[in-house]
């Protein structure tokens, strides 16, 4: 499955899984890097590696930036990892501070260039080889964009550029802009998370009314070889061992279908949640949100296991917890 990626034939080598590195560093706080959080992301990186993973997620958000300090850190202990990885991030998401206690969004030329540089200083390196641009910003001038990645490419900072929920019609109007294709596409998608199916199933049909997944995305993606990468794919590990017992009753159906599925298959159930996604034909890219070494290894046979379309038919129907239309 892993030559079939999209992101493949953009000139990237990638692994069928990614790891999202936003549990790193110690929190979303101000207490500074310990060499506790050094360890961990030491052993998270070492568990992803174990089961070929190569593509690290981060953003300059996470944790407050003490995400991609202790990725850095660990690299420093750790030179030679560089060049058999594939390093990620994001930017564009500009949090709160005292004198603006709110969160919004900038594609701007000056703050992509900035966020760049210091994703770069805390990470310790000299490219990021993806950038994603990480939520839409309704104030975004598409040149202004492509003058800032330009600059950021010339100089050797960024390899590609991609985005994240996004859709069809804003990477396109993104991308008439470019001189370079855009590479991905981040959002979120699970057994959880099923506006992107039920967008499809429910054209011409009164229920599509009320689905909030931009329709055409994934065929865009599709056509444009474009990687969808799912955020949250495992569901913040509501199938996978969360106590489920007062859920609604859909989730504690799945739940139960999903462990069913695991020992008949004798696998863990990480693997089937994330095989639910990586059997659609678009070959979604997962990126996996766990700093558990444990659960990180769980996810391997993720690449191996294939289900077939009735029982991939059977979890979306149940997480769906109605009939199909």
């Amino acid at each position: 499955m892993v030559n079939k990626l999209p992101l493949n034939k953009h000139g990237f080598s990638s692994s069928q899984l990614a790891l999202g590195c936003m549990g790193l560093g110690g929190g979303w706080n101000d207490n500074p890097v310990s060499a506790a959080d050094v360890k961990q992301a030491h052993e998270a990186i070492d568990a992803a590696l174990s089961i070929g993973i190569d593509l690290f997620d981060h953003a300059d958000i996470y944790g407050f930036g003490k995400s991609e300090q202790v990725f850095g850190l660990a690299l420093k202990d750790r030179p030679e990892l560089r060049d058999k990885i594939i390093l990620q991030s994001k930017c564009g998401i500009r949090l709160g501070t005292p004198d603006y206690p709110r969160t919004r969004f900038d594609f701007s030329k000056e703050h992509i260039v900035s966020s760049v540089d210091g994703s770069l200083s805390r990470l310790g390196v000299e490219k990021i080889d993806i950038l994603l641009l990480h939520r839409p910003d309704p104030l975004a001038e598409p040149e202004e964009v492509a003058e800032a990645f330009a600059e950021l490419k010339r100089e050797g900072k960024v390899g590609r550029l991609g985005v994240s929920n996004m859709s069809a019609a804003q990477m396109g109007f993104l991308q008439a802009s470019l001189d370079e294709p855009l590479v991905a596409n981040q959002i979120e998608m699970s057994l959880l998370k099923l506006d992107w199916l039920n967008s499809v199933v429910h054209v011409n049909q009164e229920e599509g009314k009320m689905s909030n997944f931009p329709e055409g995305t994934i065929e865009y993606c599709r056509l444009n070889d474009v990687q969808i990468q799912a955020w949250a794919p495992l569901a913040r590990g509501l199938y996978s061992g969360k106590d489920v017992s007062g859920e609604k009753p859909s989730v504690r159906e799945t739940a139960a279908l999903v462990a069913k599925l695991a020992e008949e298959k004798g696998t863990t159930r990480e693997t089937i949640v994330l095989a639910f996604l990586m059997r659609h034909p678009a070959n979604v890219q997962p990126v996996i949100g766990s700093a558990n070494p444990e659960r990180i290894v769980a996810c391997s046979d993720a690449v191996k296991i294939v289900l077939s379309r009735e029982e991939w038919y059977h979890l979306y129907v149940t997480s769906r917890g109605r009939v199909m239309p």
